[in-house]
């Protein structure tokens, strides 16, 4: 009993509460809740009002786990004060008219922001007992659990599901085995896999969770997804016009490619409403395997890990479980099926607007954590090589099943 209790007070279970805390709040008070938001502009005194407000809550939020955690709080006020203002800073720049018609998400600035103080400046230390990107990154997670609705995937989006279910196994096979190829460490290779085949930033921390990976190394995988999910925003709607596709195939293969989830919706809208549909569903899709892929590989990973002898036991997989992939599963079947669609959907309206300012926190976080000439280094070319092998394998390995499933049988049925 006295082990459970503490494991219930480790940092994984107590960020898993404090993200049920918020979807409970947000339940219970929903118009109260909804004053904690990023504005889109400072034009107003409310707008001023609704940042402070936000800042508020992220700070108590903060010093209240730490104070549970037993960490310590001094320099987090003013460290966390200079990296919510460029979060907000990276808010207002996505929300310039040019910025939003190409659909340069929040999280793409925060990261910036932060990459231009850690490379063409230095870190100050002050700012340094702020920056905890897998704490804000998990807690956010949880909180898109409730927006990942399971009925309204599988009334809409069975072939999604059935594409999400054949791509993701297929390209993270692949993405090991050229990691091994190219000679990357299994901790590496095991991240780049699964950041290339399921979703991306989401995927690559819950399997760092699930291996007890590097965060240095989660930071570099995070870099890489970012950077190359730029481009492929503009190119892959211009290769499906290019190649003809209609717009639900370019659609389910920008869902399955792209991997951050505003950036398939913004690539899906400069085809049209329905490709932006179809990308929407195939990357919820593979967002709801976040939960299973998670679990298999604590299991592959049981066996093959540090210790190749070791039984994949109920408790060592229970053990390298991520416990906000747990938090983050709840949510979503919570959501899903305890509450009245509208209900839901609406609720889940302020539950995104937290999970984005603290993505946001999270990606300036990563950003002064990340050395931009790292991403080029000798040392990790390697790893830039196979990751961008196996992302090539997953744009023609989702281009074809794509093609058959949206654009041979669905048309047929």
């Amino acid at each position: 009993m006295k082990q459970w209790i503490k494991n219930l007070k480790g940092e994984d279970w107590v960020i898993v509460f404090a993200g049920f805390v918020i979807l409970a709040l947000c339940l219970i008070f929903p118009s109260f809740m909804g004053i904690f938001k990023m504005p889109k502009l400072l034009a107003t005194g409310a707008d001023w009002l609704s940042a402070l407000y936000m800042f508020l809550f992220v700070l108590v939020l903060t010093y209240l786990t730490s104070l549970v955690l037993n960490k310590p709080v001094k320099g987090v006020f003013l460290s966390l004060l200079i990296i919510f203002i460029l979060a907000l800073c990276a808010q207002l720049l996505s929300n310039i008219p040019i910025c939003k018609k190409y659909g340069l998400e929040p999280v793409f600035f925060a990261v910036i922001l932060g990459l231009i103080i850690s490379n063409c400046f230095k870190v100050p230390k002050f700012l340094k007992p702020g920056i905890q990107s897998e704490f804000f990154i998990k807690i956010g997670i949880i909180c898109l659990g409730s927006t990942i609705l399971f009925r309204e995937i599988l009334k809409s989006g069975a072939f999604g599901l059935a594409q999400a279910l054949i791509v993701v196994f297929t390209v993270w096979y692949f993405a090991f085995w050229i990691s091994k190829k190219f000679k990357v460490d299994p901790e590496m290779g095991t991240m780049l896999s699964s950041a290339v085949s399921i979703c991306g930033v989401s995927a690559a921390i819950a399997t760092c969770g699930v291996i007890k990976g590097d965060n240095k190394k989660l930071s570099y995988i995070i870099s890489l997804v970012l950077v190359v999910a730029i481009p492929m925003m503009y190119l892959m709607p211009w290769l499906s016009n290019l190649l003809g596709l209609s717009e639900e195939v370019a659609g389910a293969w920008m869902g399955g490619t792209i991997d951050t989830t505003g950036a398939v919706a913004a690539s899906g809208t400069l085809l049209g409403e329905t490709a932006a549909q179809t990308a929407i569903i195939v990357k919820s899709s593979q967002n709801v395997l976040l939960g299973l892929a998670a679990f298999l590989i604590s299991l592959f990973w049981s066996y093959r890990g540090d210790k190749k002898q070791e039984a994949p036991t109920a408790k060592v997989i229970w053990d390298r479980f991520p416990k906000f992939v747990v938090g983050f599963i709840i949510a979503s079947l919570v959501f899903s099926f305890c509450f009245a669609p509208d209900v839901a959907k609406s609720v889940g309206k302020i539950t995104k607007g937290f999970s984005t300012t603290l993505f946001s926190i999270a990606f300036v976080c990563i950003g002064l954590e990340t050395k931009f000439k790292e991403i080029f280094s000798k040392e990790n070319r390697k790893v830039l090589w196979a990751f961008l092998t196996a992302q090539t394998f997953n744009i023609i390995v989702t281009l074809i099943v794509a093609y058959l499933l949206f654009g041979v049988l669905k048309p047929m049925l």
